[in-house]
């Protein structure tokens, strides 16, 4: 019943992001240039490889872990500031490089403004993995929802009164303020005591392997921009990132809402093998039987959706749509795999399989290239069929499912999405 429960909120908490990304999509992308949305992703991928690291895993092994005490909570509490500090004065220090390497003068202000969000959000690590790991997800989902509807507001008006990409920006740091203010309201645990080397060095083995998986995983994720934003340029990356965005915006935001809420629960059912491949084939099923006709949907009206919404300067993004919405689906039934990797505490060999698919991916980008984007979405689409299902078959046979089983489990979804 918990992971239920859970379920619900995150999903409620989800909803509210999605009517965000909506009004991003629907509003913002009419007052904004693409070359604006080309910018922001540039910036993205470095902020989104400072979020990897603003934890180092710590906040999934205080979630993990079977027993934990004030001590280890306050060690890694003060690990996470530390940190958040650090990774925000380096980002300000190389955001000249940065800027630089995407030949964009224009990016260093906007990441030195993007830096504040993490020493924020590092202080309510602790405080948010501990509501996390007691299921407090209905308070978790009232404080996003009230974040993400503000921070919304505050961007819609300042694309409106001419802030250009910098209201891309408003929306990312209020956001980030609001949610981790009301973290720290909520929260019952505060920091006390002193941290202790002992206590963070057992924690090691997770979260060092964990990182190590985050961090591979980002670098083949946004590969992608890195090779479209330095050799097809700016408004490139502007229609593939809005295209990208399109493909995520049903299946991130429900597979993330299912995965944040099985986590914590899958975590204590850590030793019943079972109880966890029924949960895990269960999950797999429900994420299909939503995304899989979501993507078929966005495949079938992907060029009236398009012409629609964003209006005809975003038309080539119809064309990518035919390659990401595929690859949006099997995302969506991969991920979940991931958290039973997580849960058993097989981060090493979580870590390994990202490897290996981050090295095939990057040469599918490069070699993509050639072709332009549809060319990079086009190979982004083939070697996701030859990294996804051997991850989940892996993840199955954990929690004892077999192929059959699996398959069993997405025959009729797929079934209705085709």
């Amino acid at each position: 019943m918990n992971a239920i429960s859970n379920a619900r909120w995150v999903a409620v908490s989800q909803s509210a992001k999605i009517l965000s990304q909506v009004a991003n999509i629907f509003i913002l992308a009419r007052v904004l240039p693409p070359s604006d949305y080309g910018l922001m992703a540039m910036a993205t991928v470095v902020t989104n490889l400072a979020l990897l690291l603003r934890d180092q895993g710590t906040a999934a092994a205080l979630i993990q872990r079977e027993k934990l005490d004030q001590q280890m909570i306050t060690t890694v509490f003060w690990f996470n500031v530390m940190l958040g500090v650090v990774i925000a004065l380096a980002i300000m220090v190389f955001s000249p490089a940065i800027a630089h390497y995407f030949k964009k003068t224009e990016l260093i202000p906007i990441l030195c403004c993007l830096a504040v969000v993490f020493p924020l959000a590092s202080s309510a690590t602790s405080h948010q993995a501990l509501m996390e790991r007691e299921s407090r997800f209905r308070r978790l989902a009232l404080i996003d929802i009230a974040a993400s509807a503000v921070a919304m507001i505050a961007a819609i008006i300042a694309a409106l009164m001419g802030a250009g990409v910098y209201s891309l920006v408003i929306q990312a740091v209020t956001m980030s303020l609001l949610t981790n203010i009301q973290i720290w309201l909520y929260s019952d645990w505060r920091p006390s005591g002193k941290p202790s080397l002992m206590q963070f060095k057992s924690i090691l083995p997770f979260t060092g392997h964990m990182t190590g998986f985050q961090l591979i995983t980002y670098f083949f994720r946004n590969a992608d921009s890195l090779v479209i934003g330095r050799i097809l340029g700016t408004a490139a990356l502007g229609v593939y990132s809005m295209a990208y965005k399109v493909m995520l915006l049903p299946v991130q935001n429900i597979t993330w809402a299912v995965s944040r809420a099985l986590y914590p629960v899958m975590s204590r059912q850590q030793s019943d093998l079972a109880q966890m491949g029924r949960v895990y084939l269960q999950t797999i099923a429900v994420i299909a039987f939503m995304t899989a006709p979501l993507m078929a949907g966005v495949f079938a009206l992907r060029e009236l959706f398009v012409g629609v919404a964003f209006g005809p300067q975003w038309a080539s993004v119809a064309q990518l749509l035919v390659w990401l919405a595929p690859v949006g689906f099997l995302q969506s039934i991969s991920s979940i795999a991931g958290t039973v990797f997580m849960a058993q505490g097989k981060t090493k060999l979580l870590m390994g399989i990202a490897l290996a698919s981050a090295i095939i991916h990057v040469a599918a980008y490069l070699w993509g290239t050639q072709w332009g984007i549809d060319g990079v979405a086009r190979y982004y689409f083939l070697v996701s069929l030859l990294t996804v299902i051997p991850t989940i078959i892996l993840a199955g046979r954990l929690v004892q499912c077999s192929l059959f089983d699996i398959l069993h489990a997405l025959w009729r979804p797929l079934l209705i999405s085709l």
